[in-house]
């Protein structure tokens, strides 16, 4: 497979052209001929005309590719080598939908050729790979795993909005479901990866190696998270403590936040899914994931409190939310724990602005029922810095003393203004 690939004898595939789909389309595309597939045919125009719909890549990433973009399963045919990147959320009720990833396989089943190979990026719980998505290959093929195609697994390490580590600077953990396929994915992954291929013994191996990467930080966060909800009672400043702790070599450096998006505050939905209809309970991972998704209530409650204290009246208080984003420097909205500090004030009936330089305005719209603003109007009683965008990053108190009227409040999330703001009440996690 690696010798056709490499030779253009046969095309490779990508299907779902995502922030971790597309860039593995384009760095392929710069070595061997690609297919780059997706459901949404308004997605692939852009990129057609080398624009990337999630706002992550510019547009030198598009040059001097050999890509067909397309959202017809029909061109899929001709290549031989189809990675499919789909999302894997969670439903209302935390529990994985498979759908888009079991969707993917039966578009690829369909087509599947004796000799084809299919690997699988999309994060899931151990054992998906094998239980639940070979089978569908399987049907919709009529061939048999193993047999007539070869099936891996290779689990995405991309992080959004990170221009340092970015897809060929980490190194790639790649599996097969037997030794040639696990040594044929590994050397075609090899044609991109600078930082080198980890050959996992199994795809149950790094299904689990990379569910647990997620785990583990979301984990950590919701301890700093919990810390941060004690030493406010305590009034004792987190970043404060964290920073003296810090000093020690061996001291892990996490801190307190919202947990949202599509890996961190999925991911371990998983792992706890697949632990308990195995007939275990887990209950740090629970947990942790108790902590992070009560984080935005939490710091609703917080902002309502101060302003409670400062003798203002609820039914007439204005606040304005700046960020609506799951992280900081990303247009993605999917999942942003922001909405639930929104959602805490919307109970206490309060008035809320919310402003982000990259969200936008028709998904938030569409996602969360938000009217974004595009710059702040009037004065406002509190101010919630919920992400901290570069943009951001440069202010100073001067600014949100032009936007706050008598006793303002500054409700800092991720402490960023520490020790900046002299004339307003100051609050942060």
């Amino acid at each position: 497979m690696y010798d056709k690939l490499v030779n253009k004898e046969t095309k490779l595939s990508v299907i779902g052209l995502g922030y971790v789909g597309l860039p593995i389309a384009l760095e392929f595309a710069k070595r061997i001929k690609v297919v780059g597939f997706d459901i949404k045919p308004d997605r692939v125009e852009l990129m057609k005309k080398g624009i990337d719909p999630s706002n992550e890549l510019e547009g030198e990433a598009f040059q001097g590719t050999d890509i067909l973009y397309t959202s017809n399963p029909e061109d899929l045919r001709s290549a031989s080598f189809h990675i499919i990147a789909v999302p894997t959320p969670t439903n209302r009720n935390n529990l994985p939908d498979l759908g888009p990833v079991l969707g993917a396989s039966e578009t690829v089943g369909k087509i599947l050729k004796k000799g084809d190979y299919v690997v699988y990026e999309s994060t899931v719980y151990p054992g998906c790979t094998e239980d639940d998505c070979i089978p569908v290959l399987e049907r919709y093929s009529g061939l048999k795993c193993g047999t007539d195609f070869k099936v891996g697994f290779s689990p995405e390490r991309i992080n959004p909005g990170d221009k340092n580590h970015t897809l060929t600077k980490i190194v790639k953990v790649t599996s097969g479901c037997d030794p040639d396929s696990s040594e044929e994915i590994a050397r075609t992954y090899e044609l991109i990866i600078e930082a080198g291929v980890f050959r996992a013994s199994s795809i149950k191996v790094a299904e689990s190696a990379k569910i647990i990467e997620n785990t583990q930080r979301d984990i950590n966060i919701a301890f700093m998270n919990e810390l941060s909800i004690i030493f406010n009672r305590l009034g004792v400043n987190t970043y404060e403590v964290l920073e003296a702790a810090g000093t020690k070599w061996n001291f892990l450096r996490f801190y307190p936040g919202l947990v949202g998006g599509h890996c961190i505050g999925v991911d371990p939905y998983y792992l706890s899914f697949k632990a308990k209809s195995m007939g275990y309970h887990p209950q740090i991972i629970d947990s942790g994931r108790f902590v992070n998704d009560s984080m935005g209530r939490y710091i609703g409650k917080q902002t309502v409190k101060k302003m409670i204290v400062a003798g203002k009246d609820l039914k007439a208080v204005r606040v304005l939310v700046m960020g609506i984003t799951f992280k900081e420097d990303v247009t993605d909205i999917r999942n942003s724990k922001v909405a639930d500090v929104i959602d805490e004030l919307d109970d206490f009936g309060i008035i809320v602005d919310v402003i982000d330089p990259g969200a936008g305005k028709h998904e938030v719209k569409e996602e969360y029922g938000i009217d974004l603003k595009d710059k702040p109007e009037g004065k406002y009683d509190a101010i919630i810095l919920a992400v901290s965008h570069n943009e951001y990053m440069k202010l100073d108190e001067s600014y949100f003393s032009s936007l706050l009227g008598k006793n303002g409040i500054i409700v800092d999330v991720k402490g960023i203004l520490r020790g900046k703001i002299k004339n307003h009440t100051y609050w942060s996690l």
